[in-house]
């Protein structure tokens, strides 16, 4: 059952609620562009490392070879 609640009431309630629900939308939508923003600076500083680990790898993996070889011309 409905309370009764005259239409001028019902209007500034119905009023109220969409400006709260506006409220927070605007919030989320702020929020939102900011996790985009963290997520971009995240994928570039994962692929940094990523980049980083493969050239440290490489270098590794040269100097294992460069001891080996100089293990074996000894």
């Amino acid at each position: 059952m409905k309370p009764n609640i005259s239409y001028p009431e019902e209007l500034k309630f119905l009023e109220n609620k969409l400006d709260v629900l506006i409220d927070e939308y605007q919030h989320i939508k702020v929020e939102n562009i900011s996790l985009k923003t963290k997520q971009d600076t995240l994928v570039r500083e994962k692929a940094k490392l990523l980049e980083k680990t493969t050239l440290a790898r490489t270098q590794v993996e040269a100097m294992i070879n460069r001891l080996k070889d100089m293990e074996q011309n000894s």
